[in-house]
């Protein structure tokens, strides 16, 4: 079989790529240990962080992959046409406000709000008007389904929408990677795309929900009891989803898995069958001491048992109500006989703070290292250790990545569905 060739935009430091390719022919769920058969080729990636002047990640994925067909450019100045034609496209694009500000006259597309970049993935899938990527994977924060507050599942509307609109009939499941026998418990939405042009959108237009609950993607590679259908149309166009959709309504619309297909919805509510956890304690060698600095003083131990306790602050809202927001205390330390917290991008540093992980060895309690906080994402060890990139800027990495693991569990059960 040929190579099913993937563009990665978003890039990061390569999580997607791990997942796809592997590392030196071995598998992120083997601990790349295990030799991995892989049947993708990245032959186009891009990594462009807005607003900073060193490209820190692009150089960590330049310096694992190379440097051919990478650009570490901004994806609203690359030109469709400078894009390689591919058969799979991936990326986390970020969550931000996908409303549509204006549908031109006479233009081909949509104008989103300035700087949101699920429109250059919109953009990309509708000028490759010969040869569209017949498969999607993409991935975001799981409030995606339900954000804004007052139009509950409006931008994922938006996005289900716009897919149709371009030939795709659309997957969605909310992974949460601990569930599945990974080592973190981080839990972000996947959302599969298949062109009209495949054997795999004719299965799904054929039995929606037989494909949803037994024969999919996902039902396949991460099984689950599913629960509660709601069916519902999407019949409108984006411009009218963006002002109207769902408005005012405290009701949700998208449950944790489900498809859009020929303009209906069907979703449904999930209980993951769980695997065997893989707790925190596979990752830390608590017989080995780590370097100083990740050590907590004595003295400074009282100001991190403040900062994981409970919490109750006032805020106000941008009418001027003034309320209290809760938070009840976190563990100190962290369980290690549990997977981990969900690692955010704030990890690094010495600073006390709620949501930094700490443990406690027999050296005394600590902060995660980066090599540490790689291996929870199902990195190889040492993948972002460069001169000149800080231990902080590999946590924040790290932070901003995905699960390998899922990614290649995906992968593979796509391949497969290809070949075959």
């Amino acid at each position: 079989m040929k190579k099913i060739k993937v563009v990665e935009l978003f890039a990061g430091v390569g999580g997607f790529r791990l997942g796809l390719e592997g590392w030196n022919r071995k598998s992120a769920t083997s601990n790349y240990e295990d030799f991995f058969q892989s049947d993708y080729e990245v032959v186009w990636s891009n990594q462009w962080e807005p607003s900073t002047k060193k490209q820190h990640a692009s150089e960590v994925y330049v310096n694992q992959f190379g440097n051919e067909n990478h650009s570490n450019e901004d994806i609203s100045e690359v030109l469709t046409e400078n894009i390689p034609d591919h058969d799979l496209l991936v990326g986390g694009f970020p969550c931000q406000d996908y409303s549509v500000a204006s549908l031109l006259k006479n233009s081909k597309g949509l104008i989103g709000k300035k700087g949101v970049l699920w429109w250059h993935i919109e953009r990309i899938l509708r000028e490759k008007v010969e040869e569209k990527p017949k498969y999607l994977i993409l991935e975001n924060v799981d409030r995606l389904l339900n954000s804004p507050v007052n139009q509950k599942g409006r931008d994922f509307a938006i996005i289900l929408k716009s897919l149709e609109d371009l030939g795709y009939a659309v997957e969605w499941r909310v992974i949460n990677a601990a569930d599945y026998g990974m080592p973190q418990k981080r839990r972000r939405v996947f959302i599969l795309g298949f062109l009209k042009t495949t054997n795999i959108y004719e299965e799904i237009l054929d039995n929606p929900i037989e494909w949803l609950t037994t024969n999919g993607l996902f039902a396949k590679s991460f099984p689950a009891i599913f629960q509660g259908l709601k069916e519902f149309p999407i019949e409108v166009d984006v411009l009218q989803i963006s002002t109207s959709f769902n408005i005012d309504s405290k009701i949700k619309k998208f449950e944790k898995s489900g498809v859009f297909i020929n303009g209906k919805c069907y979703s449904f509510n999930i209980e993951p069958i769980k695997e065997i956890p893989c707790p925190l304690r596979k990752i830390i060698d608590d017989r080995k001491k780590v370097d100083e600095s990740f050590y907590i003083d004595e003295e400074n131990l009282p100001k991190w048992r403040l900062a994981k306790g409970s919490q109750k602050t006032k805020r106000t809202t941008s009418d001027g109500f003034e309320y209290f927001y809760s938070m009840g205390a976190m563990k100190f330390p962290d369980d290690l006989n549990e997977p981990s917290r969900t690692i955010v991008t704030g990890e690094g540093g010495k600073t006390p703070s709620r949501f930094k992980h700490v443990i406690h060895t027999k050296h005394g309690y600590r902060r995660l290292t980066p090599d540490e906080l790689e291996q929870l994402n199902m990195f190889p060890k040492n993948h972002t250790s460069m001169v000149g990139i800080s231990d902080t800027k590999r946590a924040f990495f790290m932070g901003n990545a995905l699960v390998i693991g899922i990614v290649e569990k995906i992968g593979i059960e796509l391949s497969n569905r290809i070949k075959n």
